[in-house]
C-alpha cells in the first residue's frame, strides 16, 4: 500500500465536521495538515496496513504529511511485538510529533513486559529538550509505574520537572492526579509541600476532584490545598 494510496484511504474516509473540530483540539497541527478521520476507522486501516505486512514500511516513510498519517503511525507502532525494535521506532518518530493527541495515543503494549528496561528510557525521556519526549516519558510513568511496580522516587522524578510548554505541565498535572487516585498517601505529601509550580499544582487538584476515583473526604482536603493565583 503505497502513501499515495493510504492518503487516498484517508480521504474516502474525511469528516469535514470532525476534521473542524480536531483542528480547535490541536492547534498545534496546522488545519490543512488534518483531513478529519475519526479514531475507530484510523485504528482500522492501521489493521489493515499491518495485515498486509507493510507496517515496517510505513514507520520508515518519515515524515509523513497529514496528522492523520501520524496517528496510524502511532497505532502501528504501539502494536510492535519487539521491545528494542519498538523503542527504536519510537526515537524515530519523535522529532515528527507535533501534538499532544499523536504522543498520546502512542502506548505500545511491549513495554509491560519489559519495565525495568522501560524505566531507563523514561528517565532518558525526561532529560530530552523535545516536548512530546517529556510528555510521553511522564505518560508511560503514569501507565506503567502507578500500581503494582510503583515507588514514590516516581513521583519525586516527576515533581522536579519544570517546563514552560503548556502539554509538558498539563501532563505532570494528569500524573499526579492519578496518582492521588492510584496512591493517595504517597502522592499527597507532593500537593501538601507544594512541590510542583502553582499552575501545575492546582490543574493537578483540579483533576483530582474531577475524578471519580478519588474519595469525597480526600477531595475536600485537597481543596484546601490550592495555591492562590494573583
Amino acid at each position: 500500500m503505497t502513501r499515495t494510496k493510504i492518503q487516498e484511504k484517508l480521504f474516502a474516509l474525511q469528516d469535514e465536521g470532525y476534521q473542524a473540530f480536531s483542528a480547535k483540539l490541536i492547534p498545534t497541527v496546522a488545519p490543512a495538515k488534518i483531513i478529519g478521520v475519526r479514531t475507530p476507522a484510523l485504528r482500522q486501516l492501521a489493521k489493515e496496513i499491518m495485515a498486509a505486512g507493510e507496517a515496517a514500511g510505513f514507520l520508515e516513510a518519515l515524515p509523513h504529511l497529514y496528522h492523520e498519517e501520524n496517528q496510524l503511525h502511532a497505532f502501528i507502532l504501539s502494536a510492535e511485538k519487539d521491545f528494542d525494535r519498538c523503542l527504536a521506532y519510537v526515537d524515530a518518530f519523535f522529532p515528527y510529533v507535533d501534538n499532544w493527541a499523536t504522543c498520546d495515543q502512542m502506548s505500545p503494549k511491549v513495554f509491560s513486559k519489559h519495565r525495568p528496561e522501560l524505566l531507563l528510557q523514561i528517565k532518558r525521556w525526561l532529560a530530552a529538550e523535545d516536548t512530546y519526549a517529556v510528555r510521553f516519558a511522564i505518560g508511560m510513568l503514569m501507565a506503567h509505574f502507578l500500581d503494582e511496580d510503583f515507588d514514590r522516587s516516581y513521583l519525586a522524578m516527576t515533581a522536579q520537572i519544570r517546563s514552560e510548554e503548556y502539554y509538558v505541565n498539563m501532563m505532570i498535572a494528569w500524573y499526579f492526579a492519578t496518582a492521588l487516585a492510584k496512591q493517595y498517601e504517597e502522592a499527597l505529601p507532593v500537593i501538601e509541600n507544594k512541590q510542583l509550580a502553582p499552575w501545575t499544582h492546582n490543574k493537578a487538584i483540579q483533576k483530582a476532584c474531577e475524578s471519580r476515583r478519588v474519595s469525597a473526604a480526600h477531595k475536600e482536603h485537597l481543596r484546601t490545598l490550592k495555591i492562590k493565583t494573583f
